[in-house]
């Protein structure tokens, strides 16, 4: 029987202190936490404690590991108002001969037909001018030079122009992380935030796990606001998110459908995977097949997975998108006692903070 708090934003609610907040990537990657979560459970806090690198420890041979391969770009660019006043825009995604959504700030100063200028000592100066609001998004439509056609076209110039955008909540400097923002196989551009349950794959992990007879495959989803951005309704029946571009290749249908014909199971790295693939599945009618496009899908409880088993995944935000997807996967109360175990044995949170493993078929409470 569903519990209608399932489905009210404010049950997904707790409090974390700022010192559990990851400022910094552990190093090496595979040594942060791993919180494992067992189908046996007897109590909805029952885990056991380990390291990322004895998820080797945890996968049997014939299983699929499932990675997101998007490269985050640097989205973020620092920008002179008409008038001489400083603002920021955030990249999300192209709209067409060379015009991108962005997230703008301060916007309220940034209106249609301002002008607006980035310059450094290293670069020409770039003019830009914004075109149009978009109310779904409260961002604005930017005009850039027309040679920015989509994201592997603009990679180039924002390597010259812009930053890795690091979530606001990392207050070291930028420059000391970006390049630690970024998975090992972070090969398709477009992502404005990393998939970071793949930031605890290290080289020798990876290469442990094929070893041991662990398939890999990769989608891509670039994440954008549909995975980062707050959820501001507090009925989720009525939840809607910001659609976000996924490539599942037929490379990955034939990788899965050998994984289920042999009895192996299919575990996700992340939150943006298991979009990935169930999205596809959901577009191909109940069946997983290729999918080159946006998806929107929204992931909470009561969802029926019809590709993922199991899942590596962060500890996430309160009220967020990602909160509600492994609520789907173990049961909201479950997870809210896990993370009260994670806070009492000091794992941490966030973008560069320890992962959870989701074993397939975990009991939800």
């Amino acid at each position: 029987m569903d519990d209608p708090r399932d489905f009210l934003i404010s049950s997904y609610d707790f409090h974390l202190d700022d010192e559990l907040i990851a400022q910094s990537p552990a190093e090496p990657r595979h040594s942060s936490k791993l919180m494992i979560v067992d189908k046996e459970a007897k109590e909805l806090a029952s885990c056991r404690h380990a390291r990322v690198w004895n998820l080797q420890d945890e996968l049997i041979q014939g299983d699929l590991l499932v990675l997101n391969n998007t490269r985050v770009i640097r989205a973020r660019l620092n920008v002179r108002r008409h008038g001489g006043g400083r603002g920021e825009l955030l990249l999300i995604e192209p709209k067409g001969e060379g015009k991108w959504l962005c997230l703008a700030r301060p916007a309220k100063r940034m209106r249609i037909g301002d002008q607006l200028s980035i310059d450094t000592p290293e670069h020409e100066t770039i003019c830009l001018e914004i075109v149009s609001d978009d109310p779904s998004t409260g961002g604005r439509v930017v005009q850039f030079p027309s040679f920015c056609l989509d994201r592997e076209s603009i990679e180039p110039f924002l390597n010259s122009y812009g930053q890795v955008p690091l979530p606001p909540y990392i207050q070291s400097n930028g420059l000391i992380h970006q390049d630690r923002y970024q998975t090992l196989y972070a090969d398709s551009p477009g992502a404005v935030a990393a998939p970071t349950a793949g930031l605890h794959l290290s080289g020798q992990l990876l290469e442990a796990l094929l070893q041991k007879g662990i398939s890999i495959t990769r989608v891509t989803l670039h994440v954008g606001l549909g995975t980062f951005k707050p959820i501001d309704i507090e009925d989720l029946n009525s939840l809607e998110l910001h659609s976000e571009w996924v490539e599942v290749r037929e490379e990955v249908v034939q990788a899965v459908e050998e994984c289920k014909a042999r009895g192996g199971r299919i575990i996700a790295v992340g939150t943006t995977s298991v979009r990935a693939l169930e999205g596809a599945f959901l577009a191909g009618g109940g069946r997983l097949k290729p999918l080159r496009g946006k998806v929107n899908l929204v992931i909470k409880p009561g969802y029926r997975f019809g590709v993922v088993d199991g899942l590596l995944t962060n500890f996430h935000l309160p009220k967020s998108s990602l909160l509600l997807l492994v609520s789907a996967v173990i049961g909201r109360e479950r997870l809210l006692a896990l993370y009260a175990e994670a806070i009492k044995c000091q794992y941490r949170f966030y973008s560069f903070g320890d992962a959870m493993f989701i074993a397939p078929k975990v009991t939800n409470y």
